[in-house]
């Protein structure tokens, strides 16, 4: 199992914490957020990772070196040369082409969880997501409908009322179904640069099997913006 992390974003709404470093650096009780990746991966096995870099790039790629000194891990830097006007699927686009149809996961550089999801998608043996059906969703929250095992629709703009819970960007694409993960997801890129990887799981929900799995209460926060980064250190501050 490979770990892709998405760590080109600028972090524009976290400034002027990111004025000077990409907010995958921001640090929680000592660690940087990749770090806190990083063992949580390595708690469930998981030694070798794709990083997708872009914003301070450099920075990125010294970290992810001191991490694989700090744990005896594989690091495989990518770089999204347009990072600025392109968005998650491109990233996770450039990233496959380093995976050779392997199973891997996928988490957004900005994502801070409690381990035990990690454990809980691993034991899924399809594609599958992380879907909190907890958390109170506001029209922020990147909603998700799910019928049966298909995907109706995602996005911030689904009605909450129909919503079943909020993709925390954390999923798995199993080996099968990664030569067509990547088919829908250069489709959709071509189309529209700056779309986000994950609507190319409606599609594939469509055509083969995606198992959904429930977060139940686990902690996680993606860090958007000041609020989230301090609400991350509240919650995983020990």
């Amino acid at each position: 199992m490979i770990a892709v992390i998405l760590a080109a974003g600028m972090g524009e709404r976290l400034m002027p914490l990111t004025k000077d470093m990409p907010k995958t650096l921001l640090q929680i009780d000592h660690e940087t957020i990749i770090e806190k990746m990083v063992i949580n991966c390595l708690n469930n096995g998981i030694r070798e990772y794709v990083v997708v870099v872009g914003h301070f790039k450099e920075k990125v790629a010294d970290e992810c070196a001191r991490l694989a000194a700090k744990y005896d891990v594989r690091f495989t830097i990518v770089e999204n040369a347009n990072y600025f006007k392109t968005n998650t699927g491109v990233s996770t686009l450039l990233a496959i082409e380093q995976l050779k149809n392997k199973d891997f996961i996928i988490i957004n550089g900005d994502n801070v969880f409690d381990q035990k999801i990690l454990t809980k998608l691993l034991e899924s043996d399809s594609t599958a997501m992380i879907i909190d059906n907890y958390k109170k969703l506001n029209q922020e929250s990147f909603k998700i409908t799910i019928d049966g095992s298909t995907i109706k629709d995602m996005g911030k703009q689904i009605d909450i009322s129909t919503s079943s819970g909020e993709f925390i960007g954390i999923s798995k694409v199993a080996r099968d179904d990664v030569e067509l993960f990547a088919k829908i997801l250069s489709n959709l890129t071509r189309e529209n640069p700056q779309q986000y990887y994950d609507i190319a799981f409606v599609e594939l929900s469509q055509k083969s099997e995606v198992d959904f799995v429930f977060t139940n209460g686990l902690k996680w926060t993606e860090i958007d913006d000041i609020d989230d980064f301090n609400h991350a250190k509240s919650i995983f501050i020990e």
